[in-house]
């Protein structure tokens, strides 16, 4: 079922047609957001945390190497997508197969040549500051996708032996790998019961993960495949088709809410999951359906950095947000986000995503606007602040207009997130425009304020 989702994607958006040049707003036009540290001096920065590299053995279409050489054009494609979608940083997670026996150095995709820098500390790499050609410098670090999966890792485990330990998701395991410098996350959260997620010594795991969700849009899937095979007109742009695949997924919702609810403290991400290797057939631009550009702009990862005193920051300091939980989540084929911030107050103190504060904080969340929108195109906005339950989470405030307030009266995980019925999309939608707008998407989803 999940293969023939995918291949319905890849016939839509072999047909789909490209936006017309007098709109004001361009799907998959990336438009930057706010560069400056906010008030409290934490920078906003954006990226992918899971993505695969010819490093992994299901990348390149199932061939990462040939002749001996891993494949260059994928690296290249993979490169090419990380400065074109303008991310800041970008966590691997390349499986094991090859993980394990790679040279840190490879992992990080470090090419000097190209105007690649190695961050290194004590004497050794740990992390690439990539060069793209508009002078843009990404930070790529390396990871794994296992058992578990570390982002970050700054080396390997040593002696060899112990790399066994890259494939387990023992307490061992775990503890070695974040002595090695990496935050502890796991993928596909469909995979594991809130019972593991509470009982495994994690940092995280994944609040949405765009493979798994291709099972879910199966129907909508299989209707715009007879809409191709009949050569039918009013197929959306291409850089939203898969807008009508898209949906919440409960089983991710469900085991969020409920780990939570348990008092498990664990930061959540959005998984792109990109690996190059399904779709090979080239839309008119020339371009791969599933080149690493048009899968790494669907989502990002927004973390809350603390810079250094200069505004600089590294490796570390992405893995500190990480791990403290300072993140948010945005569906940015829908737009870019600019101006959502998430903290509690109380007794004068300010309380960030992942901190806990006291009965009684009251929490703010502030309303973002979609980056570079004509003011006449702006979709209604709700956002909505979530207390986390068994089974999932309660609204207990919701608003439309301004920013929204609550003050709490109970203990718990509360999280925001901003929902959008897209009607700026309707030109692009073709015959799925009635239906795209009229759906309730979940645009940002945001980490917890824990209140005891």
């Amino acid at each position: 079922m999940r293969r023939f989702a995918l291949l319905a994607l890849l016939a839509l958006l072999a047909a789909c047609s490209t936006e017309p040049a007098t709109t004001p707003w361009a799907p998959g036009v990336v438009v930057p957001t706010a560069r400056a540290a906010n008030a409290r001096g934490l920078l906003d920065r954006r990226g992918l945390v899971h993505a695969h590299s010819v490093y992994s053995h299901d990348a390149c279409d199932n061939e990462p190497v040939k002749d001996g050489v891993r494949d260059p054009i994928c690296f290249d494609d993979f490169h090419r997508g990380l400065c074109q979608s303008k991310h800041d940083f970008v966590m691997l997670t390349d499986h094991n197969d090859s993980f394990g026996s790679t040279d840190i150095t490879d992992l990080m995709l470090l090419k000097p040549e190209r105007g690649d820098v190695a961050i290194a500390r004590n004497g050794a790499p740990v992390a690439n500051r990539a060069m793209c050609p508009d002078g843009s410098t990404p930070l790529i670090l390396p990871g794994m996708e296992s058992d578990t999966m570390p982002v970050g890792v700054e080396k390997h485990l040593l002696p060899d032996g112990q790399r066994g330990y890259y494939g387990e998701s023992s307490s061992t395991a775990i503890a070695l790998l974040r002595e090695a410098g990496a935050v502890i996350l796991v993928a596909h959260t469909e995979n594991f019961t809130p019972e593991q997620l509470v009982a495994m010594p994690l940092d995280g795991f994944e609040m949405y993960n765009l493979h798994a969700n291709t099972v879910i849009g199966a129907g909508a899937a299989l209707e715009l495949l007879v809409m191709l095979s009949e050569m039918r007109p009013g197929l959306p742009h291409s850089d939203l088709a898969i807008l009508p695949l898209w949906s919440e997924d409960p089983r991710y919702i469900e085991t969020w809410g409920t780990v939570l609810s348990r008092g498990a403290h664990r930061v959540t991400t959005m998984g792109t999951d990109c690996h190059r290797n399904t779709f090979n057939a080239l839309l008119p631009d020339g371009e791969r359906i599933d080149s690493y550009r048009r899968m790494m702009m669907a989502f990002s990862n927004h973390l809350l950095l603390k810079p250094e005193a200069d505004g600089t920051f590294d490796d570390r300091h992405l893995k500190e947000a990480l791990k403290a939980g300072r993140v948010y989540g945005v569906l940015e084929e829908i737009g870019y986000a600019e101006g959502f911030d998430v903290t509690a107050s109380s007794g004068g103190r300010t309380f960030e995503m992942g901190e806990t504060g006291p009965v009684g904080a009251t929490i703010l969340v502030k309303r973002p606007s979609i980056v570079g929108l004509a003011l006449a195109d702006t979709p209604v906005l709700t956002m909505r602040l979530l207390k986390a339950r068994e089974g999932g989470f309660d609204e207990v405030a919701s608003g439309t207009t301004g920013d929204l307030s609550f003050t709490t009266v109970a203990p718990g995980a509360y999280r925001a997130e901003v929902r959008v019925k897209p009607t700026h999309l309707t030109p692009f939608m073709g015959t799925f425009a009635q239906r795209v707008v009229a759906t309730d998407f979940a645009w940002i989803y945001a980490n917890p304020i824990y209140v005891e």
